[in-house]
């Protein structure tokens, strides 16, 4: 009987042992992720980050699993337009570039090791349309963290109906929103999505980007469920005026998600670029981020003269100076 019990002893032990070296060691976030060799957070006493669209940037090559003239026959005017936007990207000089309407991010790629290397952009991410060439992609000098796409996710377009009498959806232009991690240095780093949200006017074009701003929100109280600090930063083509329904909806004033418009009520506009009378292209910080912006770094550039900016592109680039640390 005693040897009976010695032996279940000795399997028991011994299952214990195997199964505590076959358990993974606990990780964090943080412990998978490593610092590219060409980083050096200490270079970034501030970081500065440039969102443009750059209306219908296609490159010369014609992709074949999207049918659409303007990408199959680039207009004769896209060099010249390169050769602008190269230099407002020089004169921007920006840390992260965030650019709507552009075909790729192997397109900005291409274009930034061609043409303005010295700027030292590594980091280039979208997430294209499999039928649409207008896309939202960013180019970093920064490293970035997990990227979040939308592009399979259904919103509703709320309060319309469909051709059958169906709740109508859609998830053509959810593509064209993303969110990822900046990771600026150990002790900060920030939430960036980038968006280019349905164009129009209307109650149908409205409540589509109501949709997509609500699908917005609700990522933003998962991020912030697991950190109430977490530091968030929106920017874009929203197709919103600061008046507008949606638009205030996304600001979430009194609410638990709340972001700052820090250009509200200063006459500031942003399109179109020779002659702007309206601001539809934002940059928005949640409420904990607004006190590490730099004062009075949210700015609409003119890098050339109207008529040359237009050249480039019909809306004006935005950019926002952030301090690099919890203030």
């Amino acid at each position: 009987m005693r040897l009976l019990l010695l032996i279940l002893i000795l399997i028991t032990s011994a299952c214990t042992i195997q199964q505590q070296k076959e358990e993974p060691a606990p990780h964090s976030f943080s412990q998978a992720l490593a610092t590219p060799a060409w980083y050096q957070a200490s270079d970034f006493d501030t970081v500065k980050v440039l969102s443009w669209n750059v209306e219908h940037f296609v490159d010369d090559i014609d992709n074949p699993y999207i049918d659409n003239g303007r990408e199959n026959n680039p207009p004769e005017n896209m060099e010249e337009r390169r050769k602008l936007f190269v230099e407002i990207i020089k004169k921007a000089n920006a840390d992260i570039v965030i650019l709507q309407e552009f075909e790729s991010d192997s397109y900005a790629q291409q274009l930034a090791e061609e043409r303005f290397p010295e700027l030292g952009y590594q980091v280039f991410a979208g997430h294209e349309s499999n039928d649409w060439y207008m896309n939202v992609v960013v180019m970093s000098r920064i490293p970035l963290g997990l990227f979040h796409s939308y592009t399979a996710t259904n919103t509703p377009i709320i309060e319309q109906v469909d051709d059958e009498g169906n709740p109508a959806s859609q998830a053509f232009t959810n593509n064209r929103m993303w969110t990822t991690e900046v990771l600026v240095n150990p002790d900060y780093s920030f939430y960036l999505t980038g968006v280019h949200l349905k164009a129009g006017r209307g109650d149908r074009n409205e409540n589509w980007r109501l949709g997509q701003i609500n699908l917005l929100r609700a990522h933003y109280d998962q991020l912030l469920a697991l950190n109430p600090n977490e530091n968030i930063l929106t920017v874009g083509d929203f197709n919103s005026t600061p008046d507008s329904d949606e638009f205030q909806a996304f600001l979430g004033t009194g609410s638990s998600i709340e972001f700052v418009d820090l250009l509200g009520g200063t006459g500031v506009f942003s399109h179109p670029a020779d002659s702007a009378f309206w601001r539809i292209d934002h940059i928005l910080p949640n409420n904990n981020m607004k006190s590490e912006v730099a004062r009075d770094t949210v700015i609409v550039n003119y890098y050339f003269s109207p008529d040359s900016m237009n050249m480039a592109a019909d809306h004006l680039p935005m950019s926002i100076e952030i301090i690099p640390k919890d203030l």
